[in-house]
């Protein structure tokens, strides 16, 4: 069987999300760092595996894969313990529409490439730009604490593709400095997963280069 390679920036939302579900699906990988701020995902030889120069990149079974919540799916189908959506339509339905909040409304206009239009083509200066994440951050927690469980994860007793979505963002709320007093459930569910074996081993601070 061939090796499964993930490519990956230590601080990329998206990576984190596939890096939460290889190792809860027990999916052994080897990881490339591509390093989003000196600009590797511009280079050629990257390019020639994801035209879009975004990470991450997967690897795996012969195949190259992009995009995360794509990249999840496919473990998902083809690796199904535990499951990230439920096979009932009503249930799978919910989970796809909190993860795309974040996935989809969130973090897009807060990814790198974003926020350096916002720096360097626009002349927003930093404090802006912090505020700017803030508010698309909030608006969409707003939103989600409105749906999120009392008790338990977004998946009931064990992680979903909700819950995947949601740490990566916590740690970039954390990271702007989004005050997170208006989301309590939000910041339990976060402190439940990150917990979680599959999840710490995933985090930033775990896979940061030295």
């Amino acid at each position: 069987m061939s090796e499964t390679i993930l490519y990956d920036f230590w601080r990329s939302s998206a990576a984190f999300r596939v890096r939460i579900v290889l190792n809860l699906k027990g999916v052994a990988y080897r990881s490339v760092p591509v390093d989003l701020p000196s600009g590797a995902q511009s280079r050629d030889e990257y390019h020639a595996l994801n035209p879009q120069g975004l990470v991450p990149t997967l690897e795996i079974d012969g195949h190259v894969l992009t995009q995360s919540l794509a990249i999840i799916d496919y473990l998902d189908a083809t690796r199904k313990d535990p499951p990230m959506v439920s096979s009932d339509p009503l249930r799978r339905s919910q989970t796809l529409a909190r993860a795309l909040v974040i996935a989809a409304d969130i973090h897009p206009i807060n990814n790198l490439r974003v926020l350096n239009t916002l720096r360097y083509e626009l002349a927003l200066d930093g404090e802006r730009v912090d505020m700017w994440v803030r508010h698309w951050i909030a608006n969409g927690f707003d939103a989600l604490e409105q749906g999120a469980p009392e008790t338990g994860l977004f998946g009931g007793e064990s992680p979903d593709l909700a819950d995947v979505c949601l740490v990566p963002q916590m740690y970039n709320a954390r990271r702007f400095d989004l005050p997170l007093g208006a989301f309590p459930r939000l910041v339990r569910i976060d402190a439940a997963l990150r917990a979680l074996d599959p999840f710490a081993r995933a985090a930033p601070e775990a896979v940061k280069p030295l």
